[in-house]
């Protein structure tokens, strides 16, 4: 643990008419209660002030907005939900996206990385965008995980983003993330499955503090192929893979069945599962630990998580959003960044 205080986590506005700026406001609201690390959210003070008077009722409580740069964060915290300003007004109306409150959610996540970088802030916490929002306003990458890996980018060099889902149950990575499945197929190469588990392991080490992982190898088809007869992807792509992951000292073990390794027992043979493919590894998670699971991105110069569901239009600007996702993302955040300082 570092002598000197962390910084506060940079916090980004997501998709402003989604459930982001309502479960920010909650979280802060039980910030003495669970003993959360300072943050600040970045976006338009304007905006966050409507929806926090909109949600004071169903809330039971005042609500204190401050406008602080991110210096002054840590120091409002205590008495104030800290905005910092992005120059990019949100009017979306909670539960009607509204492309043109697009810029404002990607400034703000422009804005959360280079405070990192800058050493302003200490993690980047994400809230959940609205991909097809966003791409009508001319967003070109997948999802956050990509564009976050382009912002990261050093002399054109743009790291491979790993996408782990984390939870005190279980934590699992898919190889290919967010393509069609179809595509998947193609994008699954022996080359992509080391390079995964290479950084996995290596992070699980750094950031985590484990220090021998234990990766469990999915296979790709049902029975990981029955030796050939259902599929030889496991012993054309993933066997090979397993051989220079071992050379390399890594334990990691497979190509397992998928459909067992997920109950409880297998679940303690292993720190991390590896997937091949989106819903092999997220289906698993998001049924043993859906409120509490966290997105965290790997393979980045900074520490980034996020949590594990949507924007949930349907219940934007009610108070009935649960924030324990975004408050497991917050803590794990700042355990990662003090064990990174």
């Amino acid at each position: 643990m570092a002598n000197h205080p962390i910084k506060p986590l940079a916090l980004t506005l997501g998709e402003p008419a989604g459930i982001g700026p309502d479960i920010t406001i909650a979280a802060w609201l039980r910030r003495r209660e669970l003993n959360l690390p300072a943050f600040y959210l970045l976006g338009d003070e304007a905006f966050v002030a409507r929806r926090a008077k909109a949600l004071e009722k169903a809330l039971g409580a005042d609500i204190r907005i401050a406008s602080v740069n991110a210096s002054e964060a840590a120091a409002a915290f205590p008495e104030a939900l800290p905005v910092v300003a992005t120059g990019e007004r949100a009017t979306a109306e909670p539960g009607k996206p509204d492309e043109a409150s697009a810029p404002a959610a990607l400034a703000s996540i422009r804005q959360a990385v280079g405070d990192v970088r800058a050493g302003r802030a200490s993690a980047v916490v994400t809230n959940p965008i609205a991909k097809s929002v966003l791409y009508r306003a001319g967003f070109r990458h997948p999802g956050h995980t990509e564009f976050l890996a382009e912002l990261a980018a050093e002399g054109g060099r743009v790291p491979q983003p790993v996408m782990m889902l984390w939870s005190p149950r279980l934590a699992v990575v898919p190889v290919t993330i967010h393509v069609p499945l179809r595509d998947a197929l193609v994008q699954l190469t022996s080359e992509l499955i080391v390079s995964t588990v290479r950084i996995v392991a290596g992070e699980l080490k750094s950031r985590f503090g484990i220090d021998r992982p234990r990766i469990a190898i999915s296979g790709l088809n049902p029975h990981a192929g029955e030796e050939g007869s259902l599929g030889h992807e496991e012993q054309t792509v993933i066997a090979p893979a397993l051989k220079v992951l071992r050379n390399d000292g890594i334990e990691a073990r497979g190509p397992l069945p998928a459909d067992t390794m997920f109950h409880e027992a297998a679940r303690n043979t292993y720190d991390c599962a590896v997937c091949m493919y989106h819903d092999q590894a997220l289906i698993p998670i998001k049924t043993v630990a859906f409120d509490d699971a966290v997105n965290v991105t790997l393979g980045l110069p900074f520490i980034r998580t996020s949590p594990d569901h949507g924007t949930a239009f349907d219940i934007a600007g009610t108070a009935k959003a649960n924030p324990a996702s975004l408050i497991a993302a917050l803590k794990l955040a700042s355990r990662m960044a003090a064990a990174n300082s």
